[in-house]
C-alpha cells in the first residue's frame, strides 16, 4: 500500500423523502442564494423542483433556476450558469440531477468563485486531481440518478465547445457539501439509463481495482464486495425497476465506487475512461454504454500483464475459473465481464454503439497523448489505445499479442 491523503467532508442524507431537507441543508452549509441547476422536463413534471423549491423556501434561500443539462455536459452551459450566478450574486450551487448535472454545477461554482474563469482548470487527458484549484462555490446535490458518483468524488467532465473535447478537473474543493440521496427518485429510470448507470460504477471499481500496487488486501476486497453488489443488486433493478431495497442498495454501491474509498493506497488506472470519452465526445453517447464498449476490450488488451490478477477478478467477482490456471480464468472472467453487460441490453462493439472505425485516428489524435502514456495498471502508448479501439470493432482483434504478452 502506497502512503495516501483521504479526505471526505460531504454529508449523505439518505432515504425516502429526504429531498424535503435540502433547504435546511443549502442553510447548513453557509448557502443563502442558491443556483438551482437540473436537466430536463422530467424533473420538473414529477413534481421534484416544486417540492425543492418549496424546501428552499421554507428554510428562507433565495434561488434562481438554471436547466437544460444534457448527458455530456456542455460548456455553452456552464457559461451561462457562470454568467447567471455572478450576475444574481449567488453563494451556493444546488444540483438536482446525475452526474452531468452534477459536474456541471461543480464547473460553475469554479468559474462563479474565479471572475468567470474555469476553463483552465479542465485540463489534461484524463481524469487527474488537481489539488491546486482555488476557491469554488460551495456544491449541495439531489442525486436522480445512481451512475457516476459524484454526489461523493471530487472530479467534473465537461465537453468544451466548440472542441468537441472531454476534459476533466478534480480537488477535494469540488466534494459536493452534501448529498440527498432517495432511491424512490431513480425508480422512473428508463432501463437503459440503469444499465448505463451500472456500467458506469461497475468501471469506477475496475479502474482502481487493476493497479500494479501490492498488498493492498483492504481495498481489493472493498472493490471485489461492490462489484458483486452492482452485479446482483443490478439484476434486481432490471428485473423490477421499483425495487426498493435493490434502488437504494445500487445507489450507495455508486457513491462508494467513485468517493475513492476503495481506491485509497493504490495506483489507479482511468485509461478506459480516457479511452471512452473520446468515444461519448465525438458520438454523444451515453458514457455506460462507451465503458461497456471499451472496458472488455481493455481487458482484453492488457490481461497478460497480470494475468493472476484478472484470474482473481474472475473467481472472486463471477465465481468463475476456480480450478483454472490463471490465464484461462482470466479469459473466463472477461468474458463473464461481456456476458453481464449484454444481459443489460448494453451495446460491445463500434457498431452497436454508433462509432465508426474509421474514426480510430482522429479518436487517438484527439485524446492528446503528445507521445506520454496513458493508464497506471499498463501504460499504453498511442498504438496500443488504437489497438483496443479495433478490439472495439470487433473482438476477433484479440489475436493481436496485447500489452504485457
Amino acid at each position: 500500500m502506497t502512503d495516501f491523503n483521504f479526505w471526505s467532508p460531504t454529508f449523505f442524507a439518505f432515504g425516502r423523502g429526504k429531498e424535503s431537507q435540502t433547504g435546511e441543508l443549502v442553510r447548513r452549509f453557509g448557502g443563502t442564494k442558491a443556483l438551482l441547476h437540473f436537466g430536463g422536463k422530467s424533473a420538473v413534471a414529477s413534481g421534484l423542483i416544486g417540492r425543492i423549491e418549496t424546501s428552499l423556501e421554507s428554510a428562507g434561500i433565495g434561488f434562481v433556476q438554471l436547466g437544460g443539462v444534457k448527458p455530456n455536459p456542455r460548456s455553452s452551459l456552464v457559461d451561462e450558469g457562470v454568467r447567471i450566478a455572478m450576475a444574481e450574486g449567488v453563494d451556493f450551487v444546488l444540483a438536482v440531477g446525475g452526474g452531468s448535472v452534477i459536474d456541471s454545477s461543480k464547473a460553475i461554482a469554479i468559474g462563479a468563485a474565479n471572475g468567470g474563469e474555469w476553463r483552465r482548470f479542465y485540463v489534461g487527458r484524463e481524469v487527474k486531481v488537481r489539488p491546486a484549484i482555488p476557491a469554488a462555490l460551495p456544491v449541495g446535490v439531489v442525486l436522480t440518478i445512481a451512475a457516476a458518483g459524484s454526489e461523493g468524488s471530487p472530479n467534473s467532465v465537461i465537453n468544451l465547445e466548440p472542441e468537441n473535447l472531454k476534459r476533466a478537473a478534480g480537488g477535494d474543493i469540488l466534494r459536493p457539501k452534501f448529498a440527498v440521496m432517495n432511491p424512490e427518485l431513480t425508480m422512473t429510470l428508463p432501463p437503459f439509463q440503469t444499465a448505463c448507470g451500472l456500467a458506469d460504477m461497475f468501471a469506477h471499481l475496475c479502474e482502481r481495482y487493476f493497479s500494479p500496487t501490492k498488498d493492498v488486501a483492504l481495498t481489493d476486497n472493498l472493490c471485489e464486495a461492490v462489484m458483486r453488489t452492482v452485479v446482483e443488486e443490478g439484476a434486481k433493478v432490471m428485473a423490477n425497476g421499483r425495487d426498493y431495497q435493490a434502488r437504494a442498495n445500487i445507489m450507495w454501491a455508486g457513491t462508494i465506487a467513485h468517493n475513492d474509498i476503495c481506491g485509497a493506497g493504490r495506483v489507479q488506472d482511468w485509461a478506459s475512461h480516457g479511452i471512452e470519452h473520446e468515444l461519448s465526445a465525438l458520438y454523444d453517447c451515453a458514457h455506460g454504454a462507451g465503458l461497456a464498449v471499451v472496458m472488455p476490450a481493455w481487458m482484453t488488451y492488457v490481461h497478460k500483464a497480470d494475468a493472476a490478477r484478472f484470474a482473481r477478478f474472475a473467481r472472486n467477482v463471477f465465481g468463475i475459473g476456480a480450478g483454472d490456471g490463471d490465464e484461462s480464468a482470466a479469459l473466463a472472467g472477461i468474458e463473464a465481464f461481456r456476458r453481464w453487460l449484454k444481459s443489460l441490453g448494453l451495446p460491445l462493439t463500434f457498431a452497436e454503439l454508433g462509432a465508426k472505425a474509421e474514426d480510430i485516428p482522429l479518436l487517438v489524435k484527439t485524446l492528446n497523448l503528445r507521445g506520454n502514456t496513458l493508464g497506471g495498471f499498463v501504460q499504453l502508448t498511442e498504438t496500443d489505445v488504437a489497438a483496443i479501439y479495433r478490439l472495439c470493432v470487433d473482438p476477433r482483434f484479440a489475436q493481436e499479442k496485447g500489452k504485457g504478452a
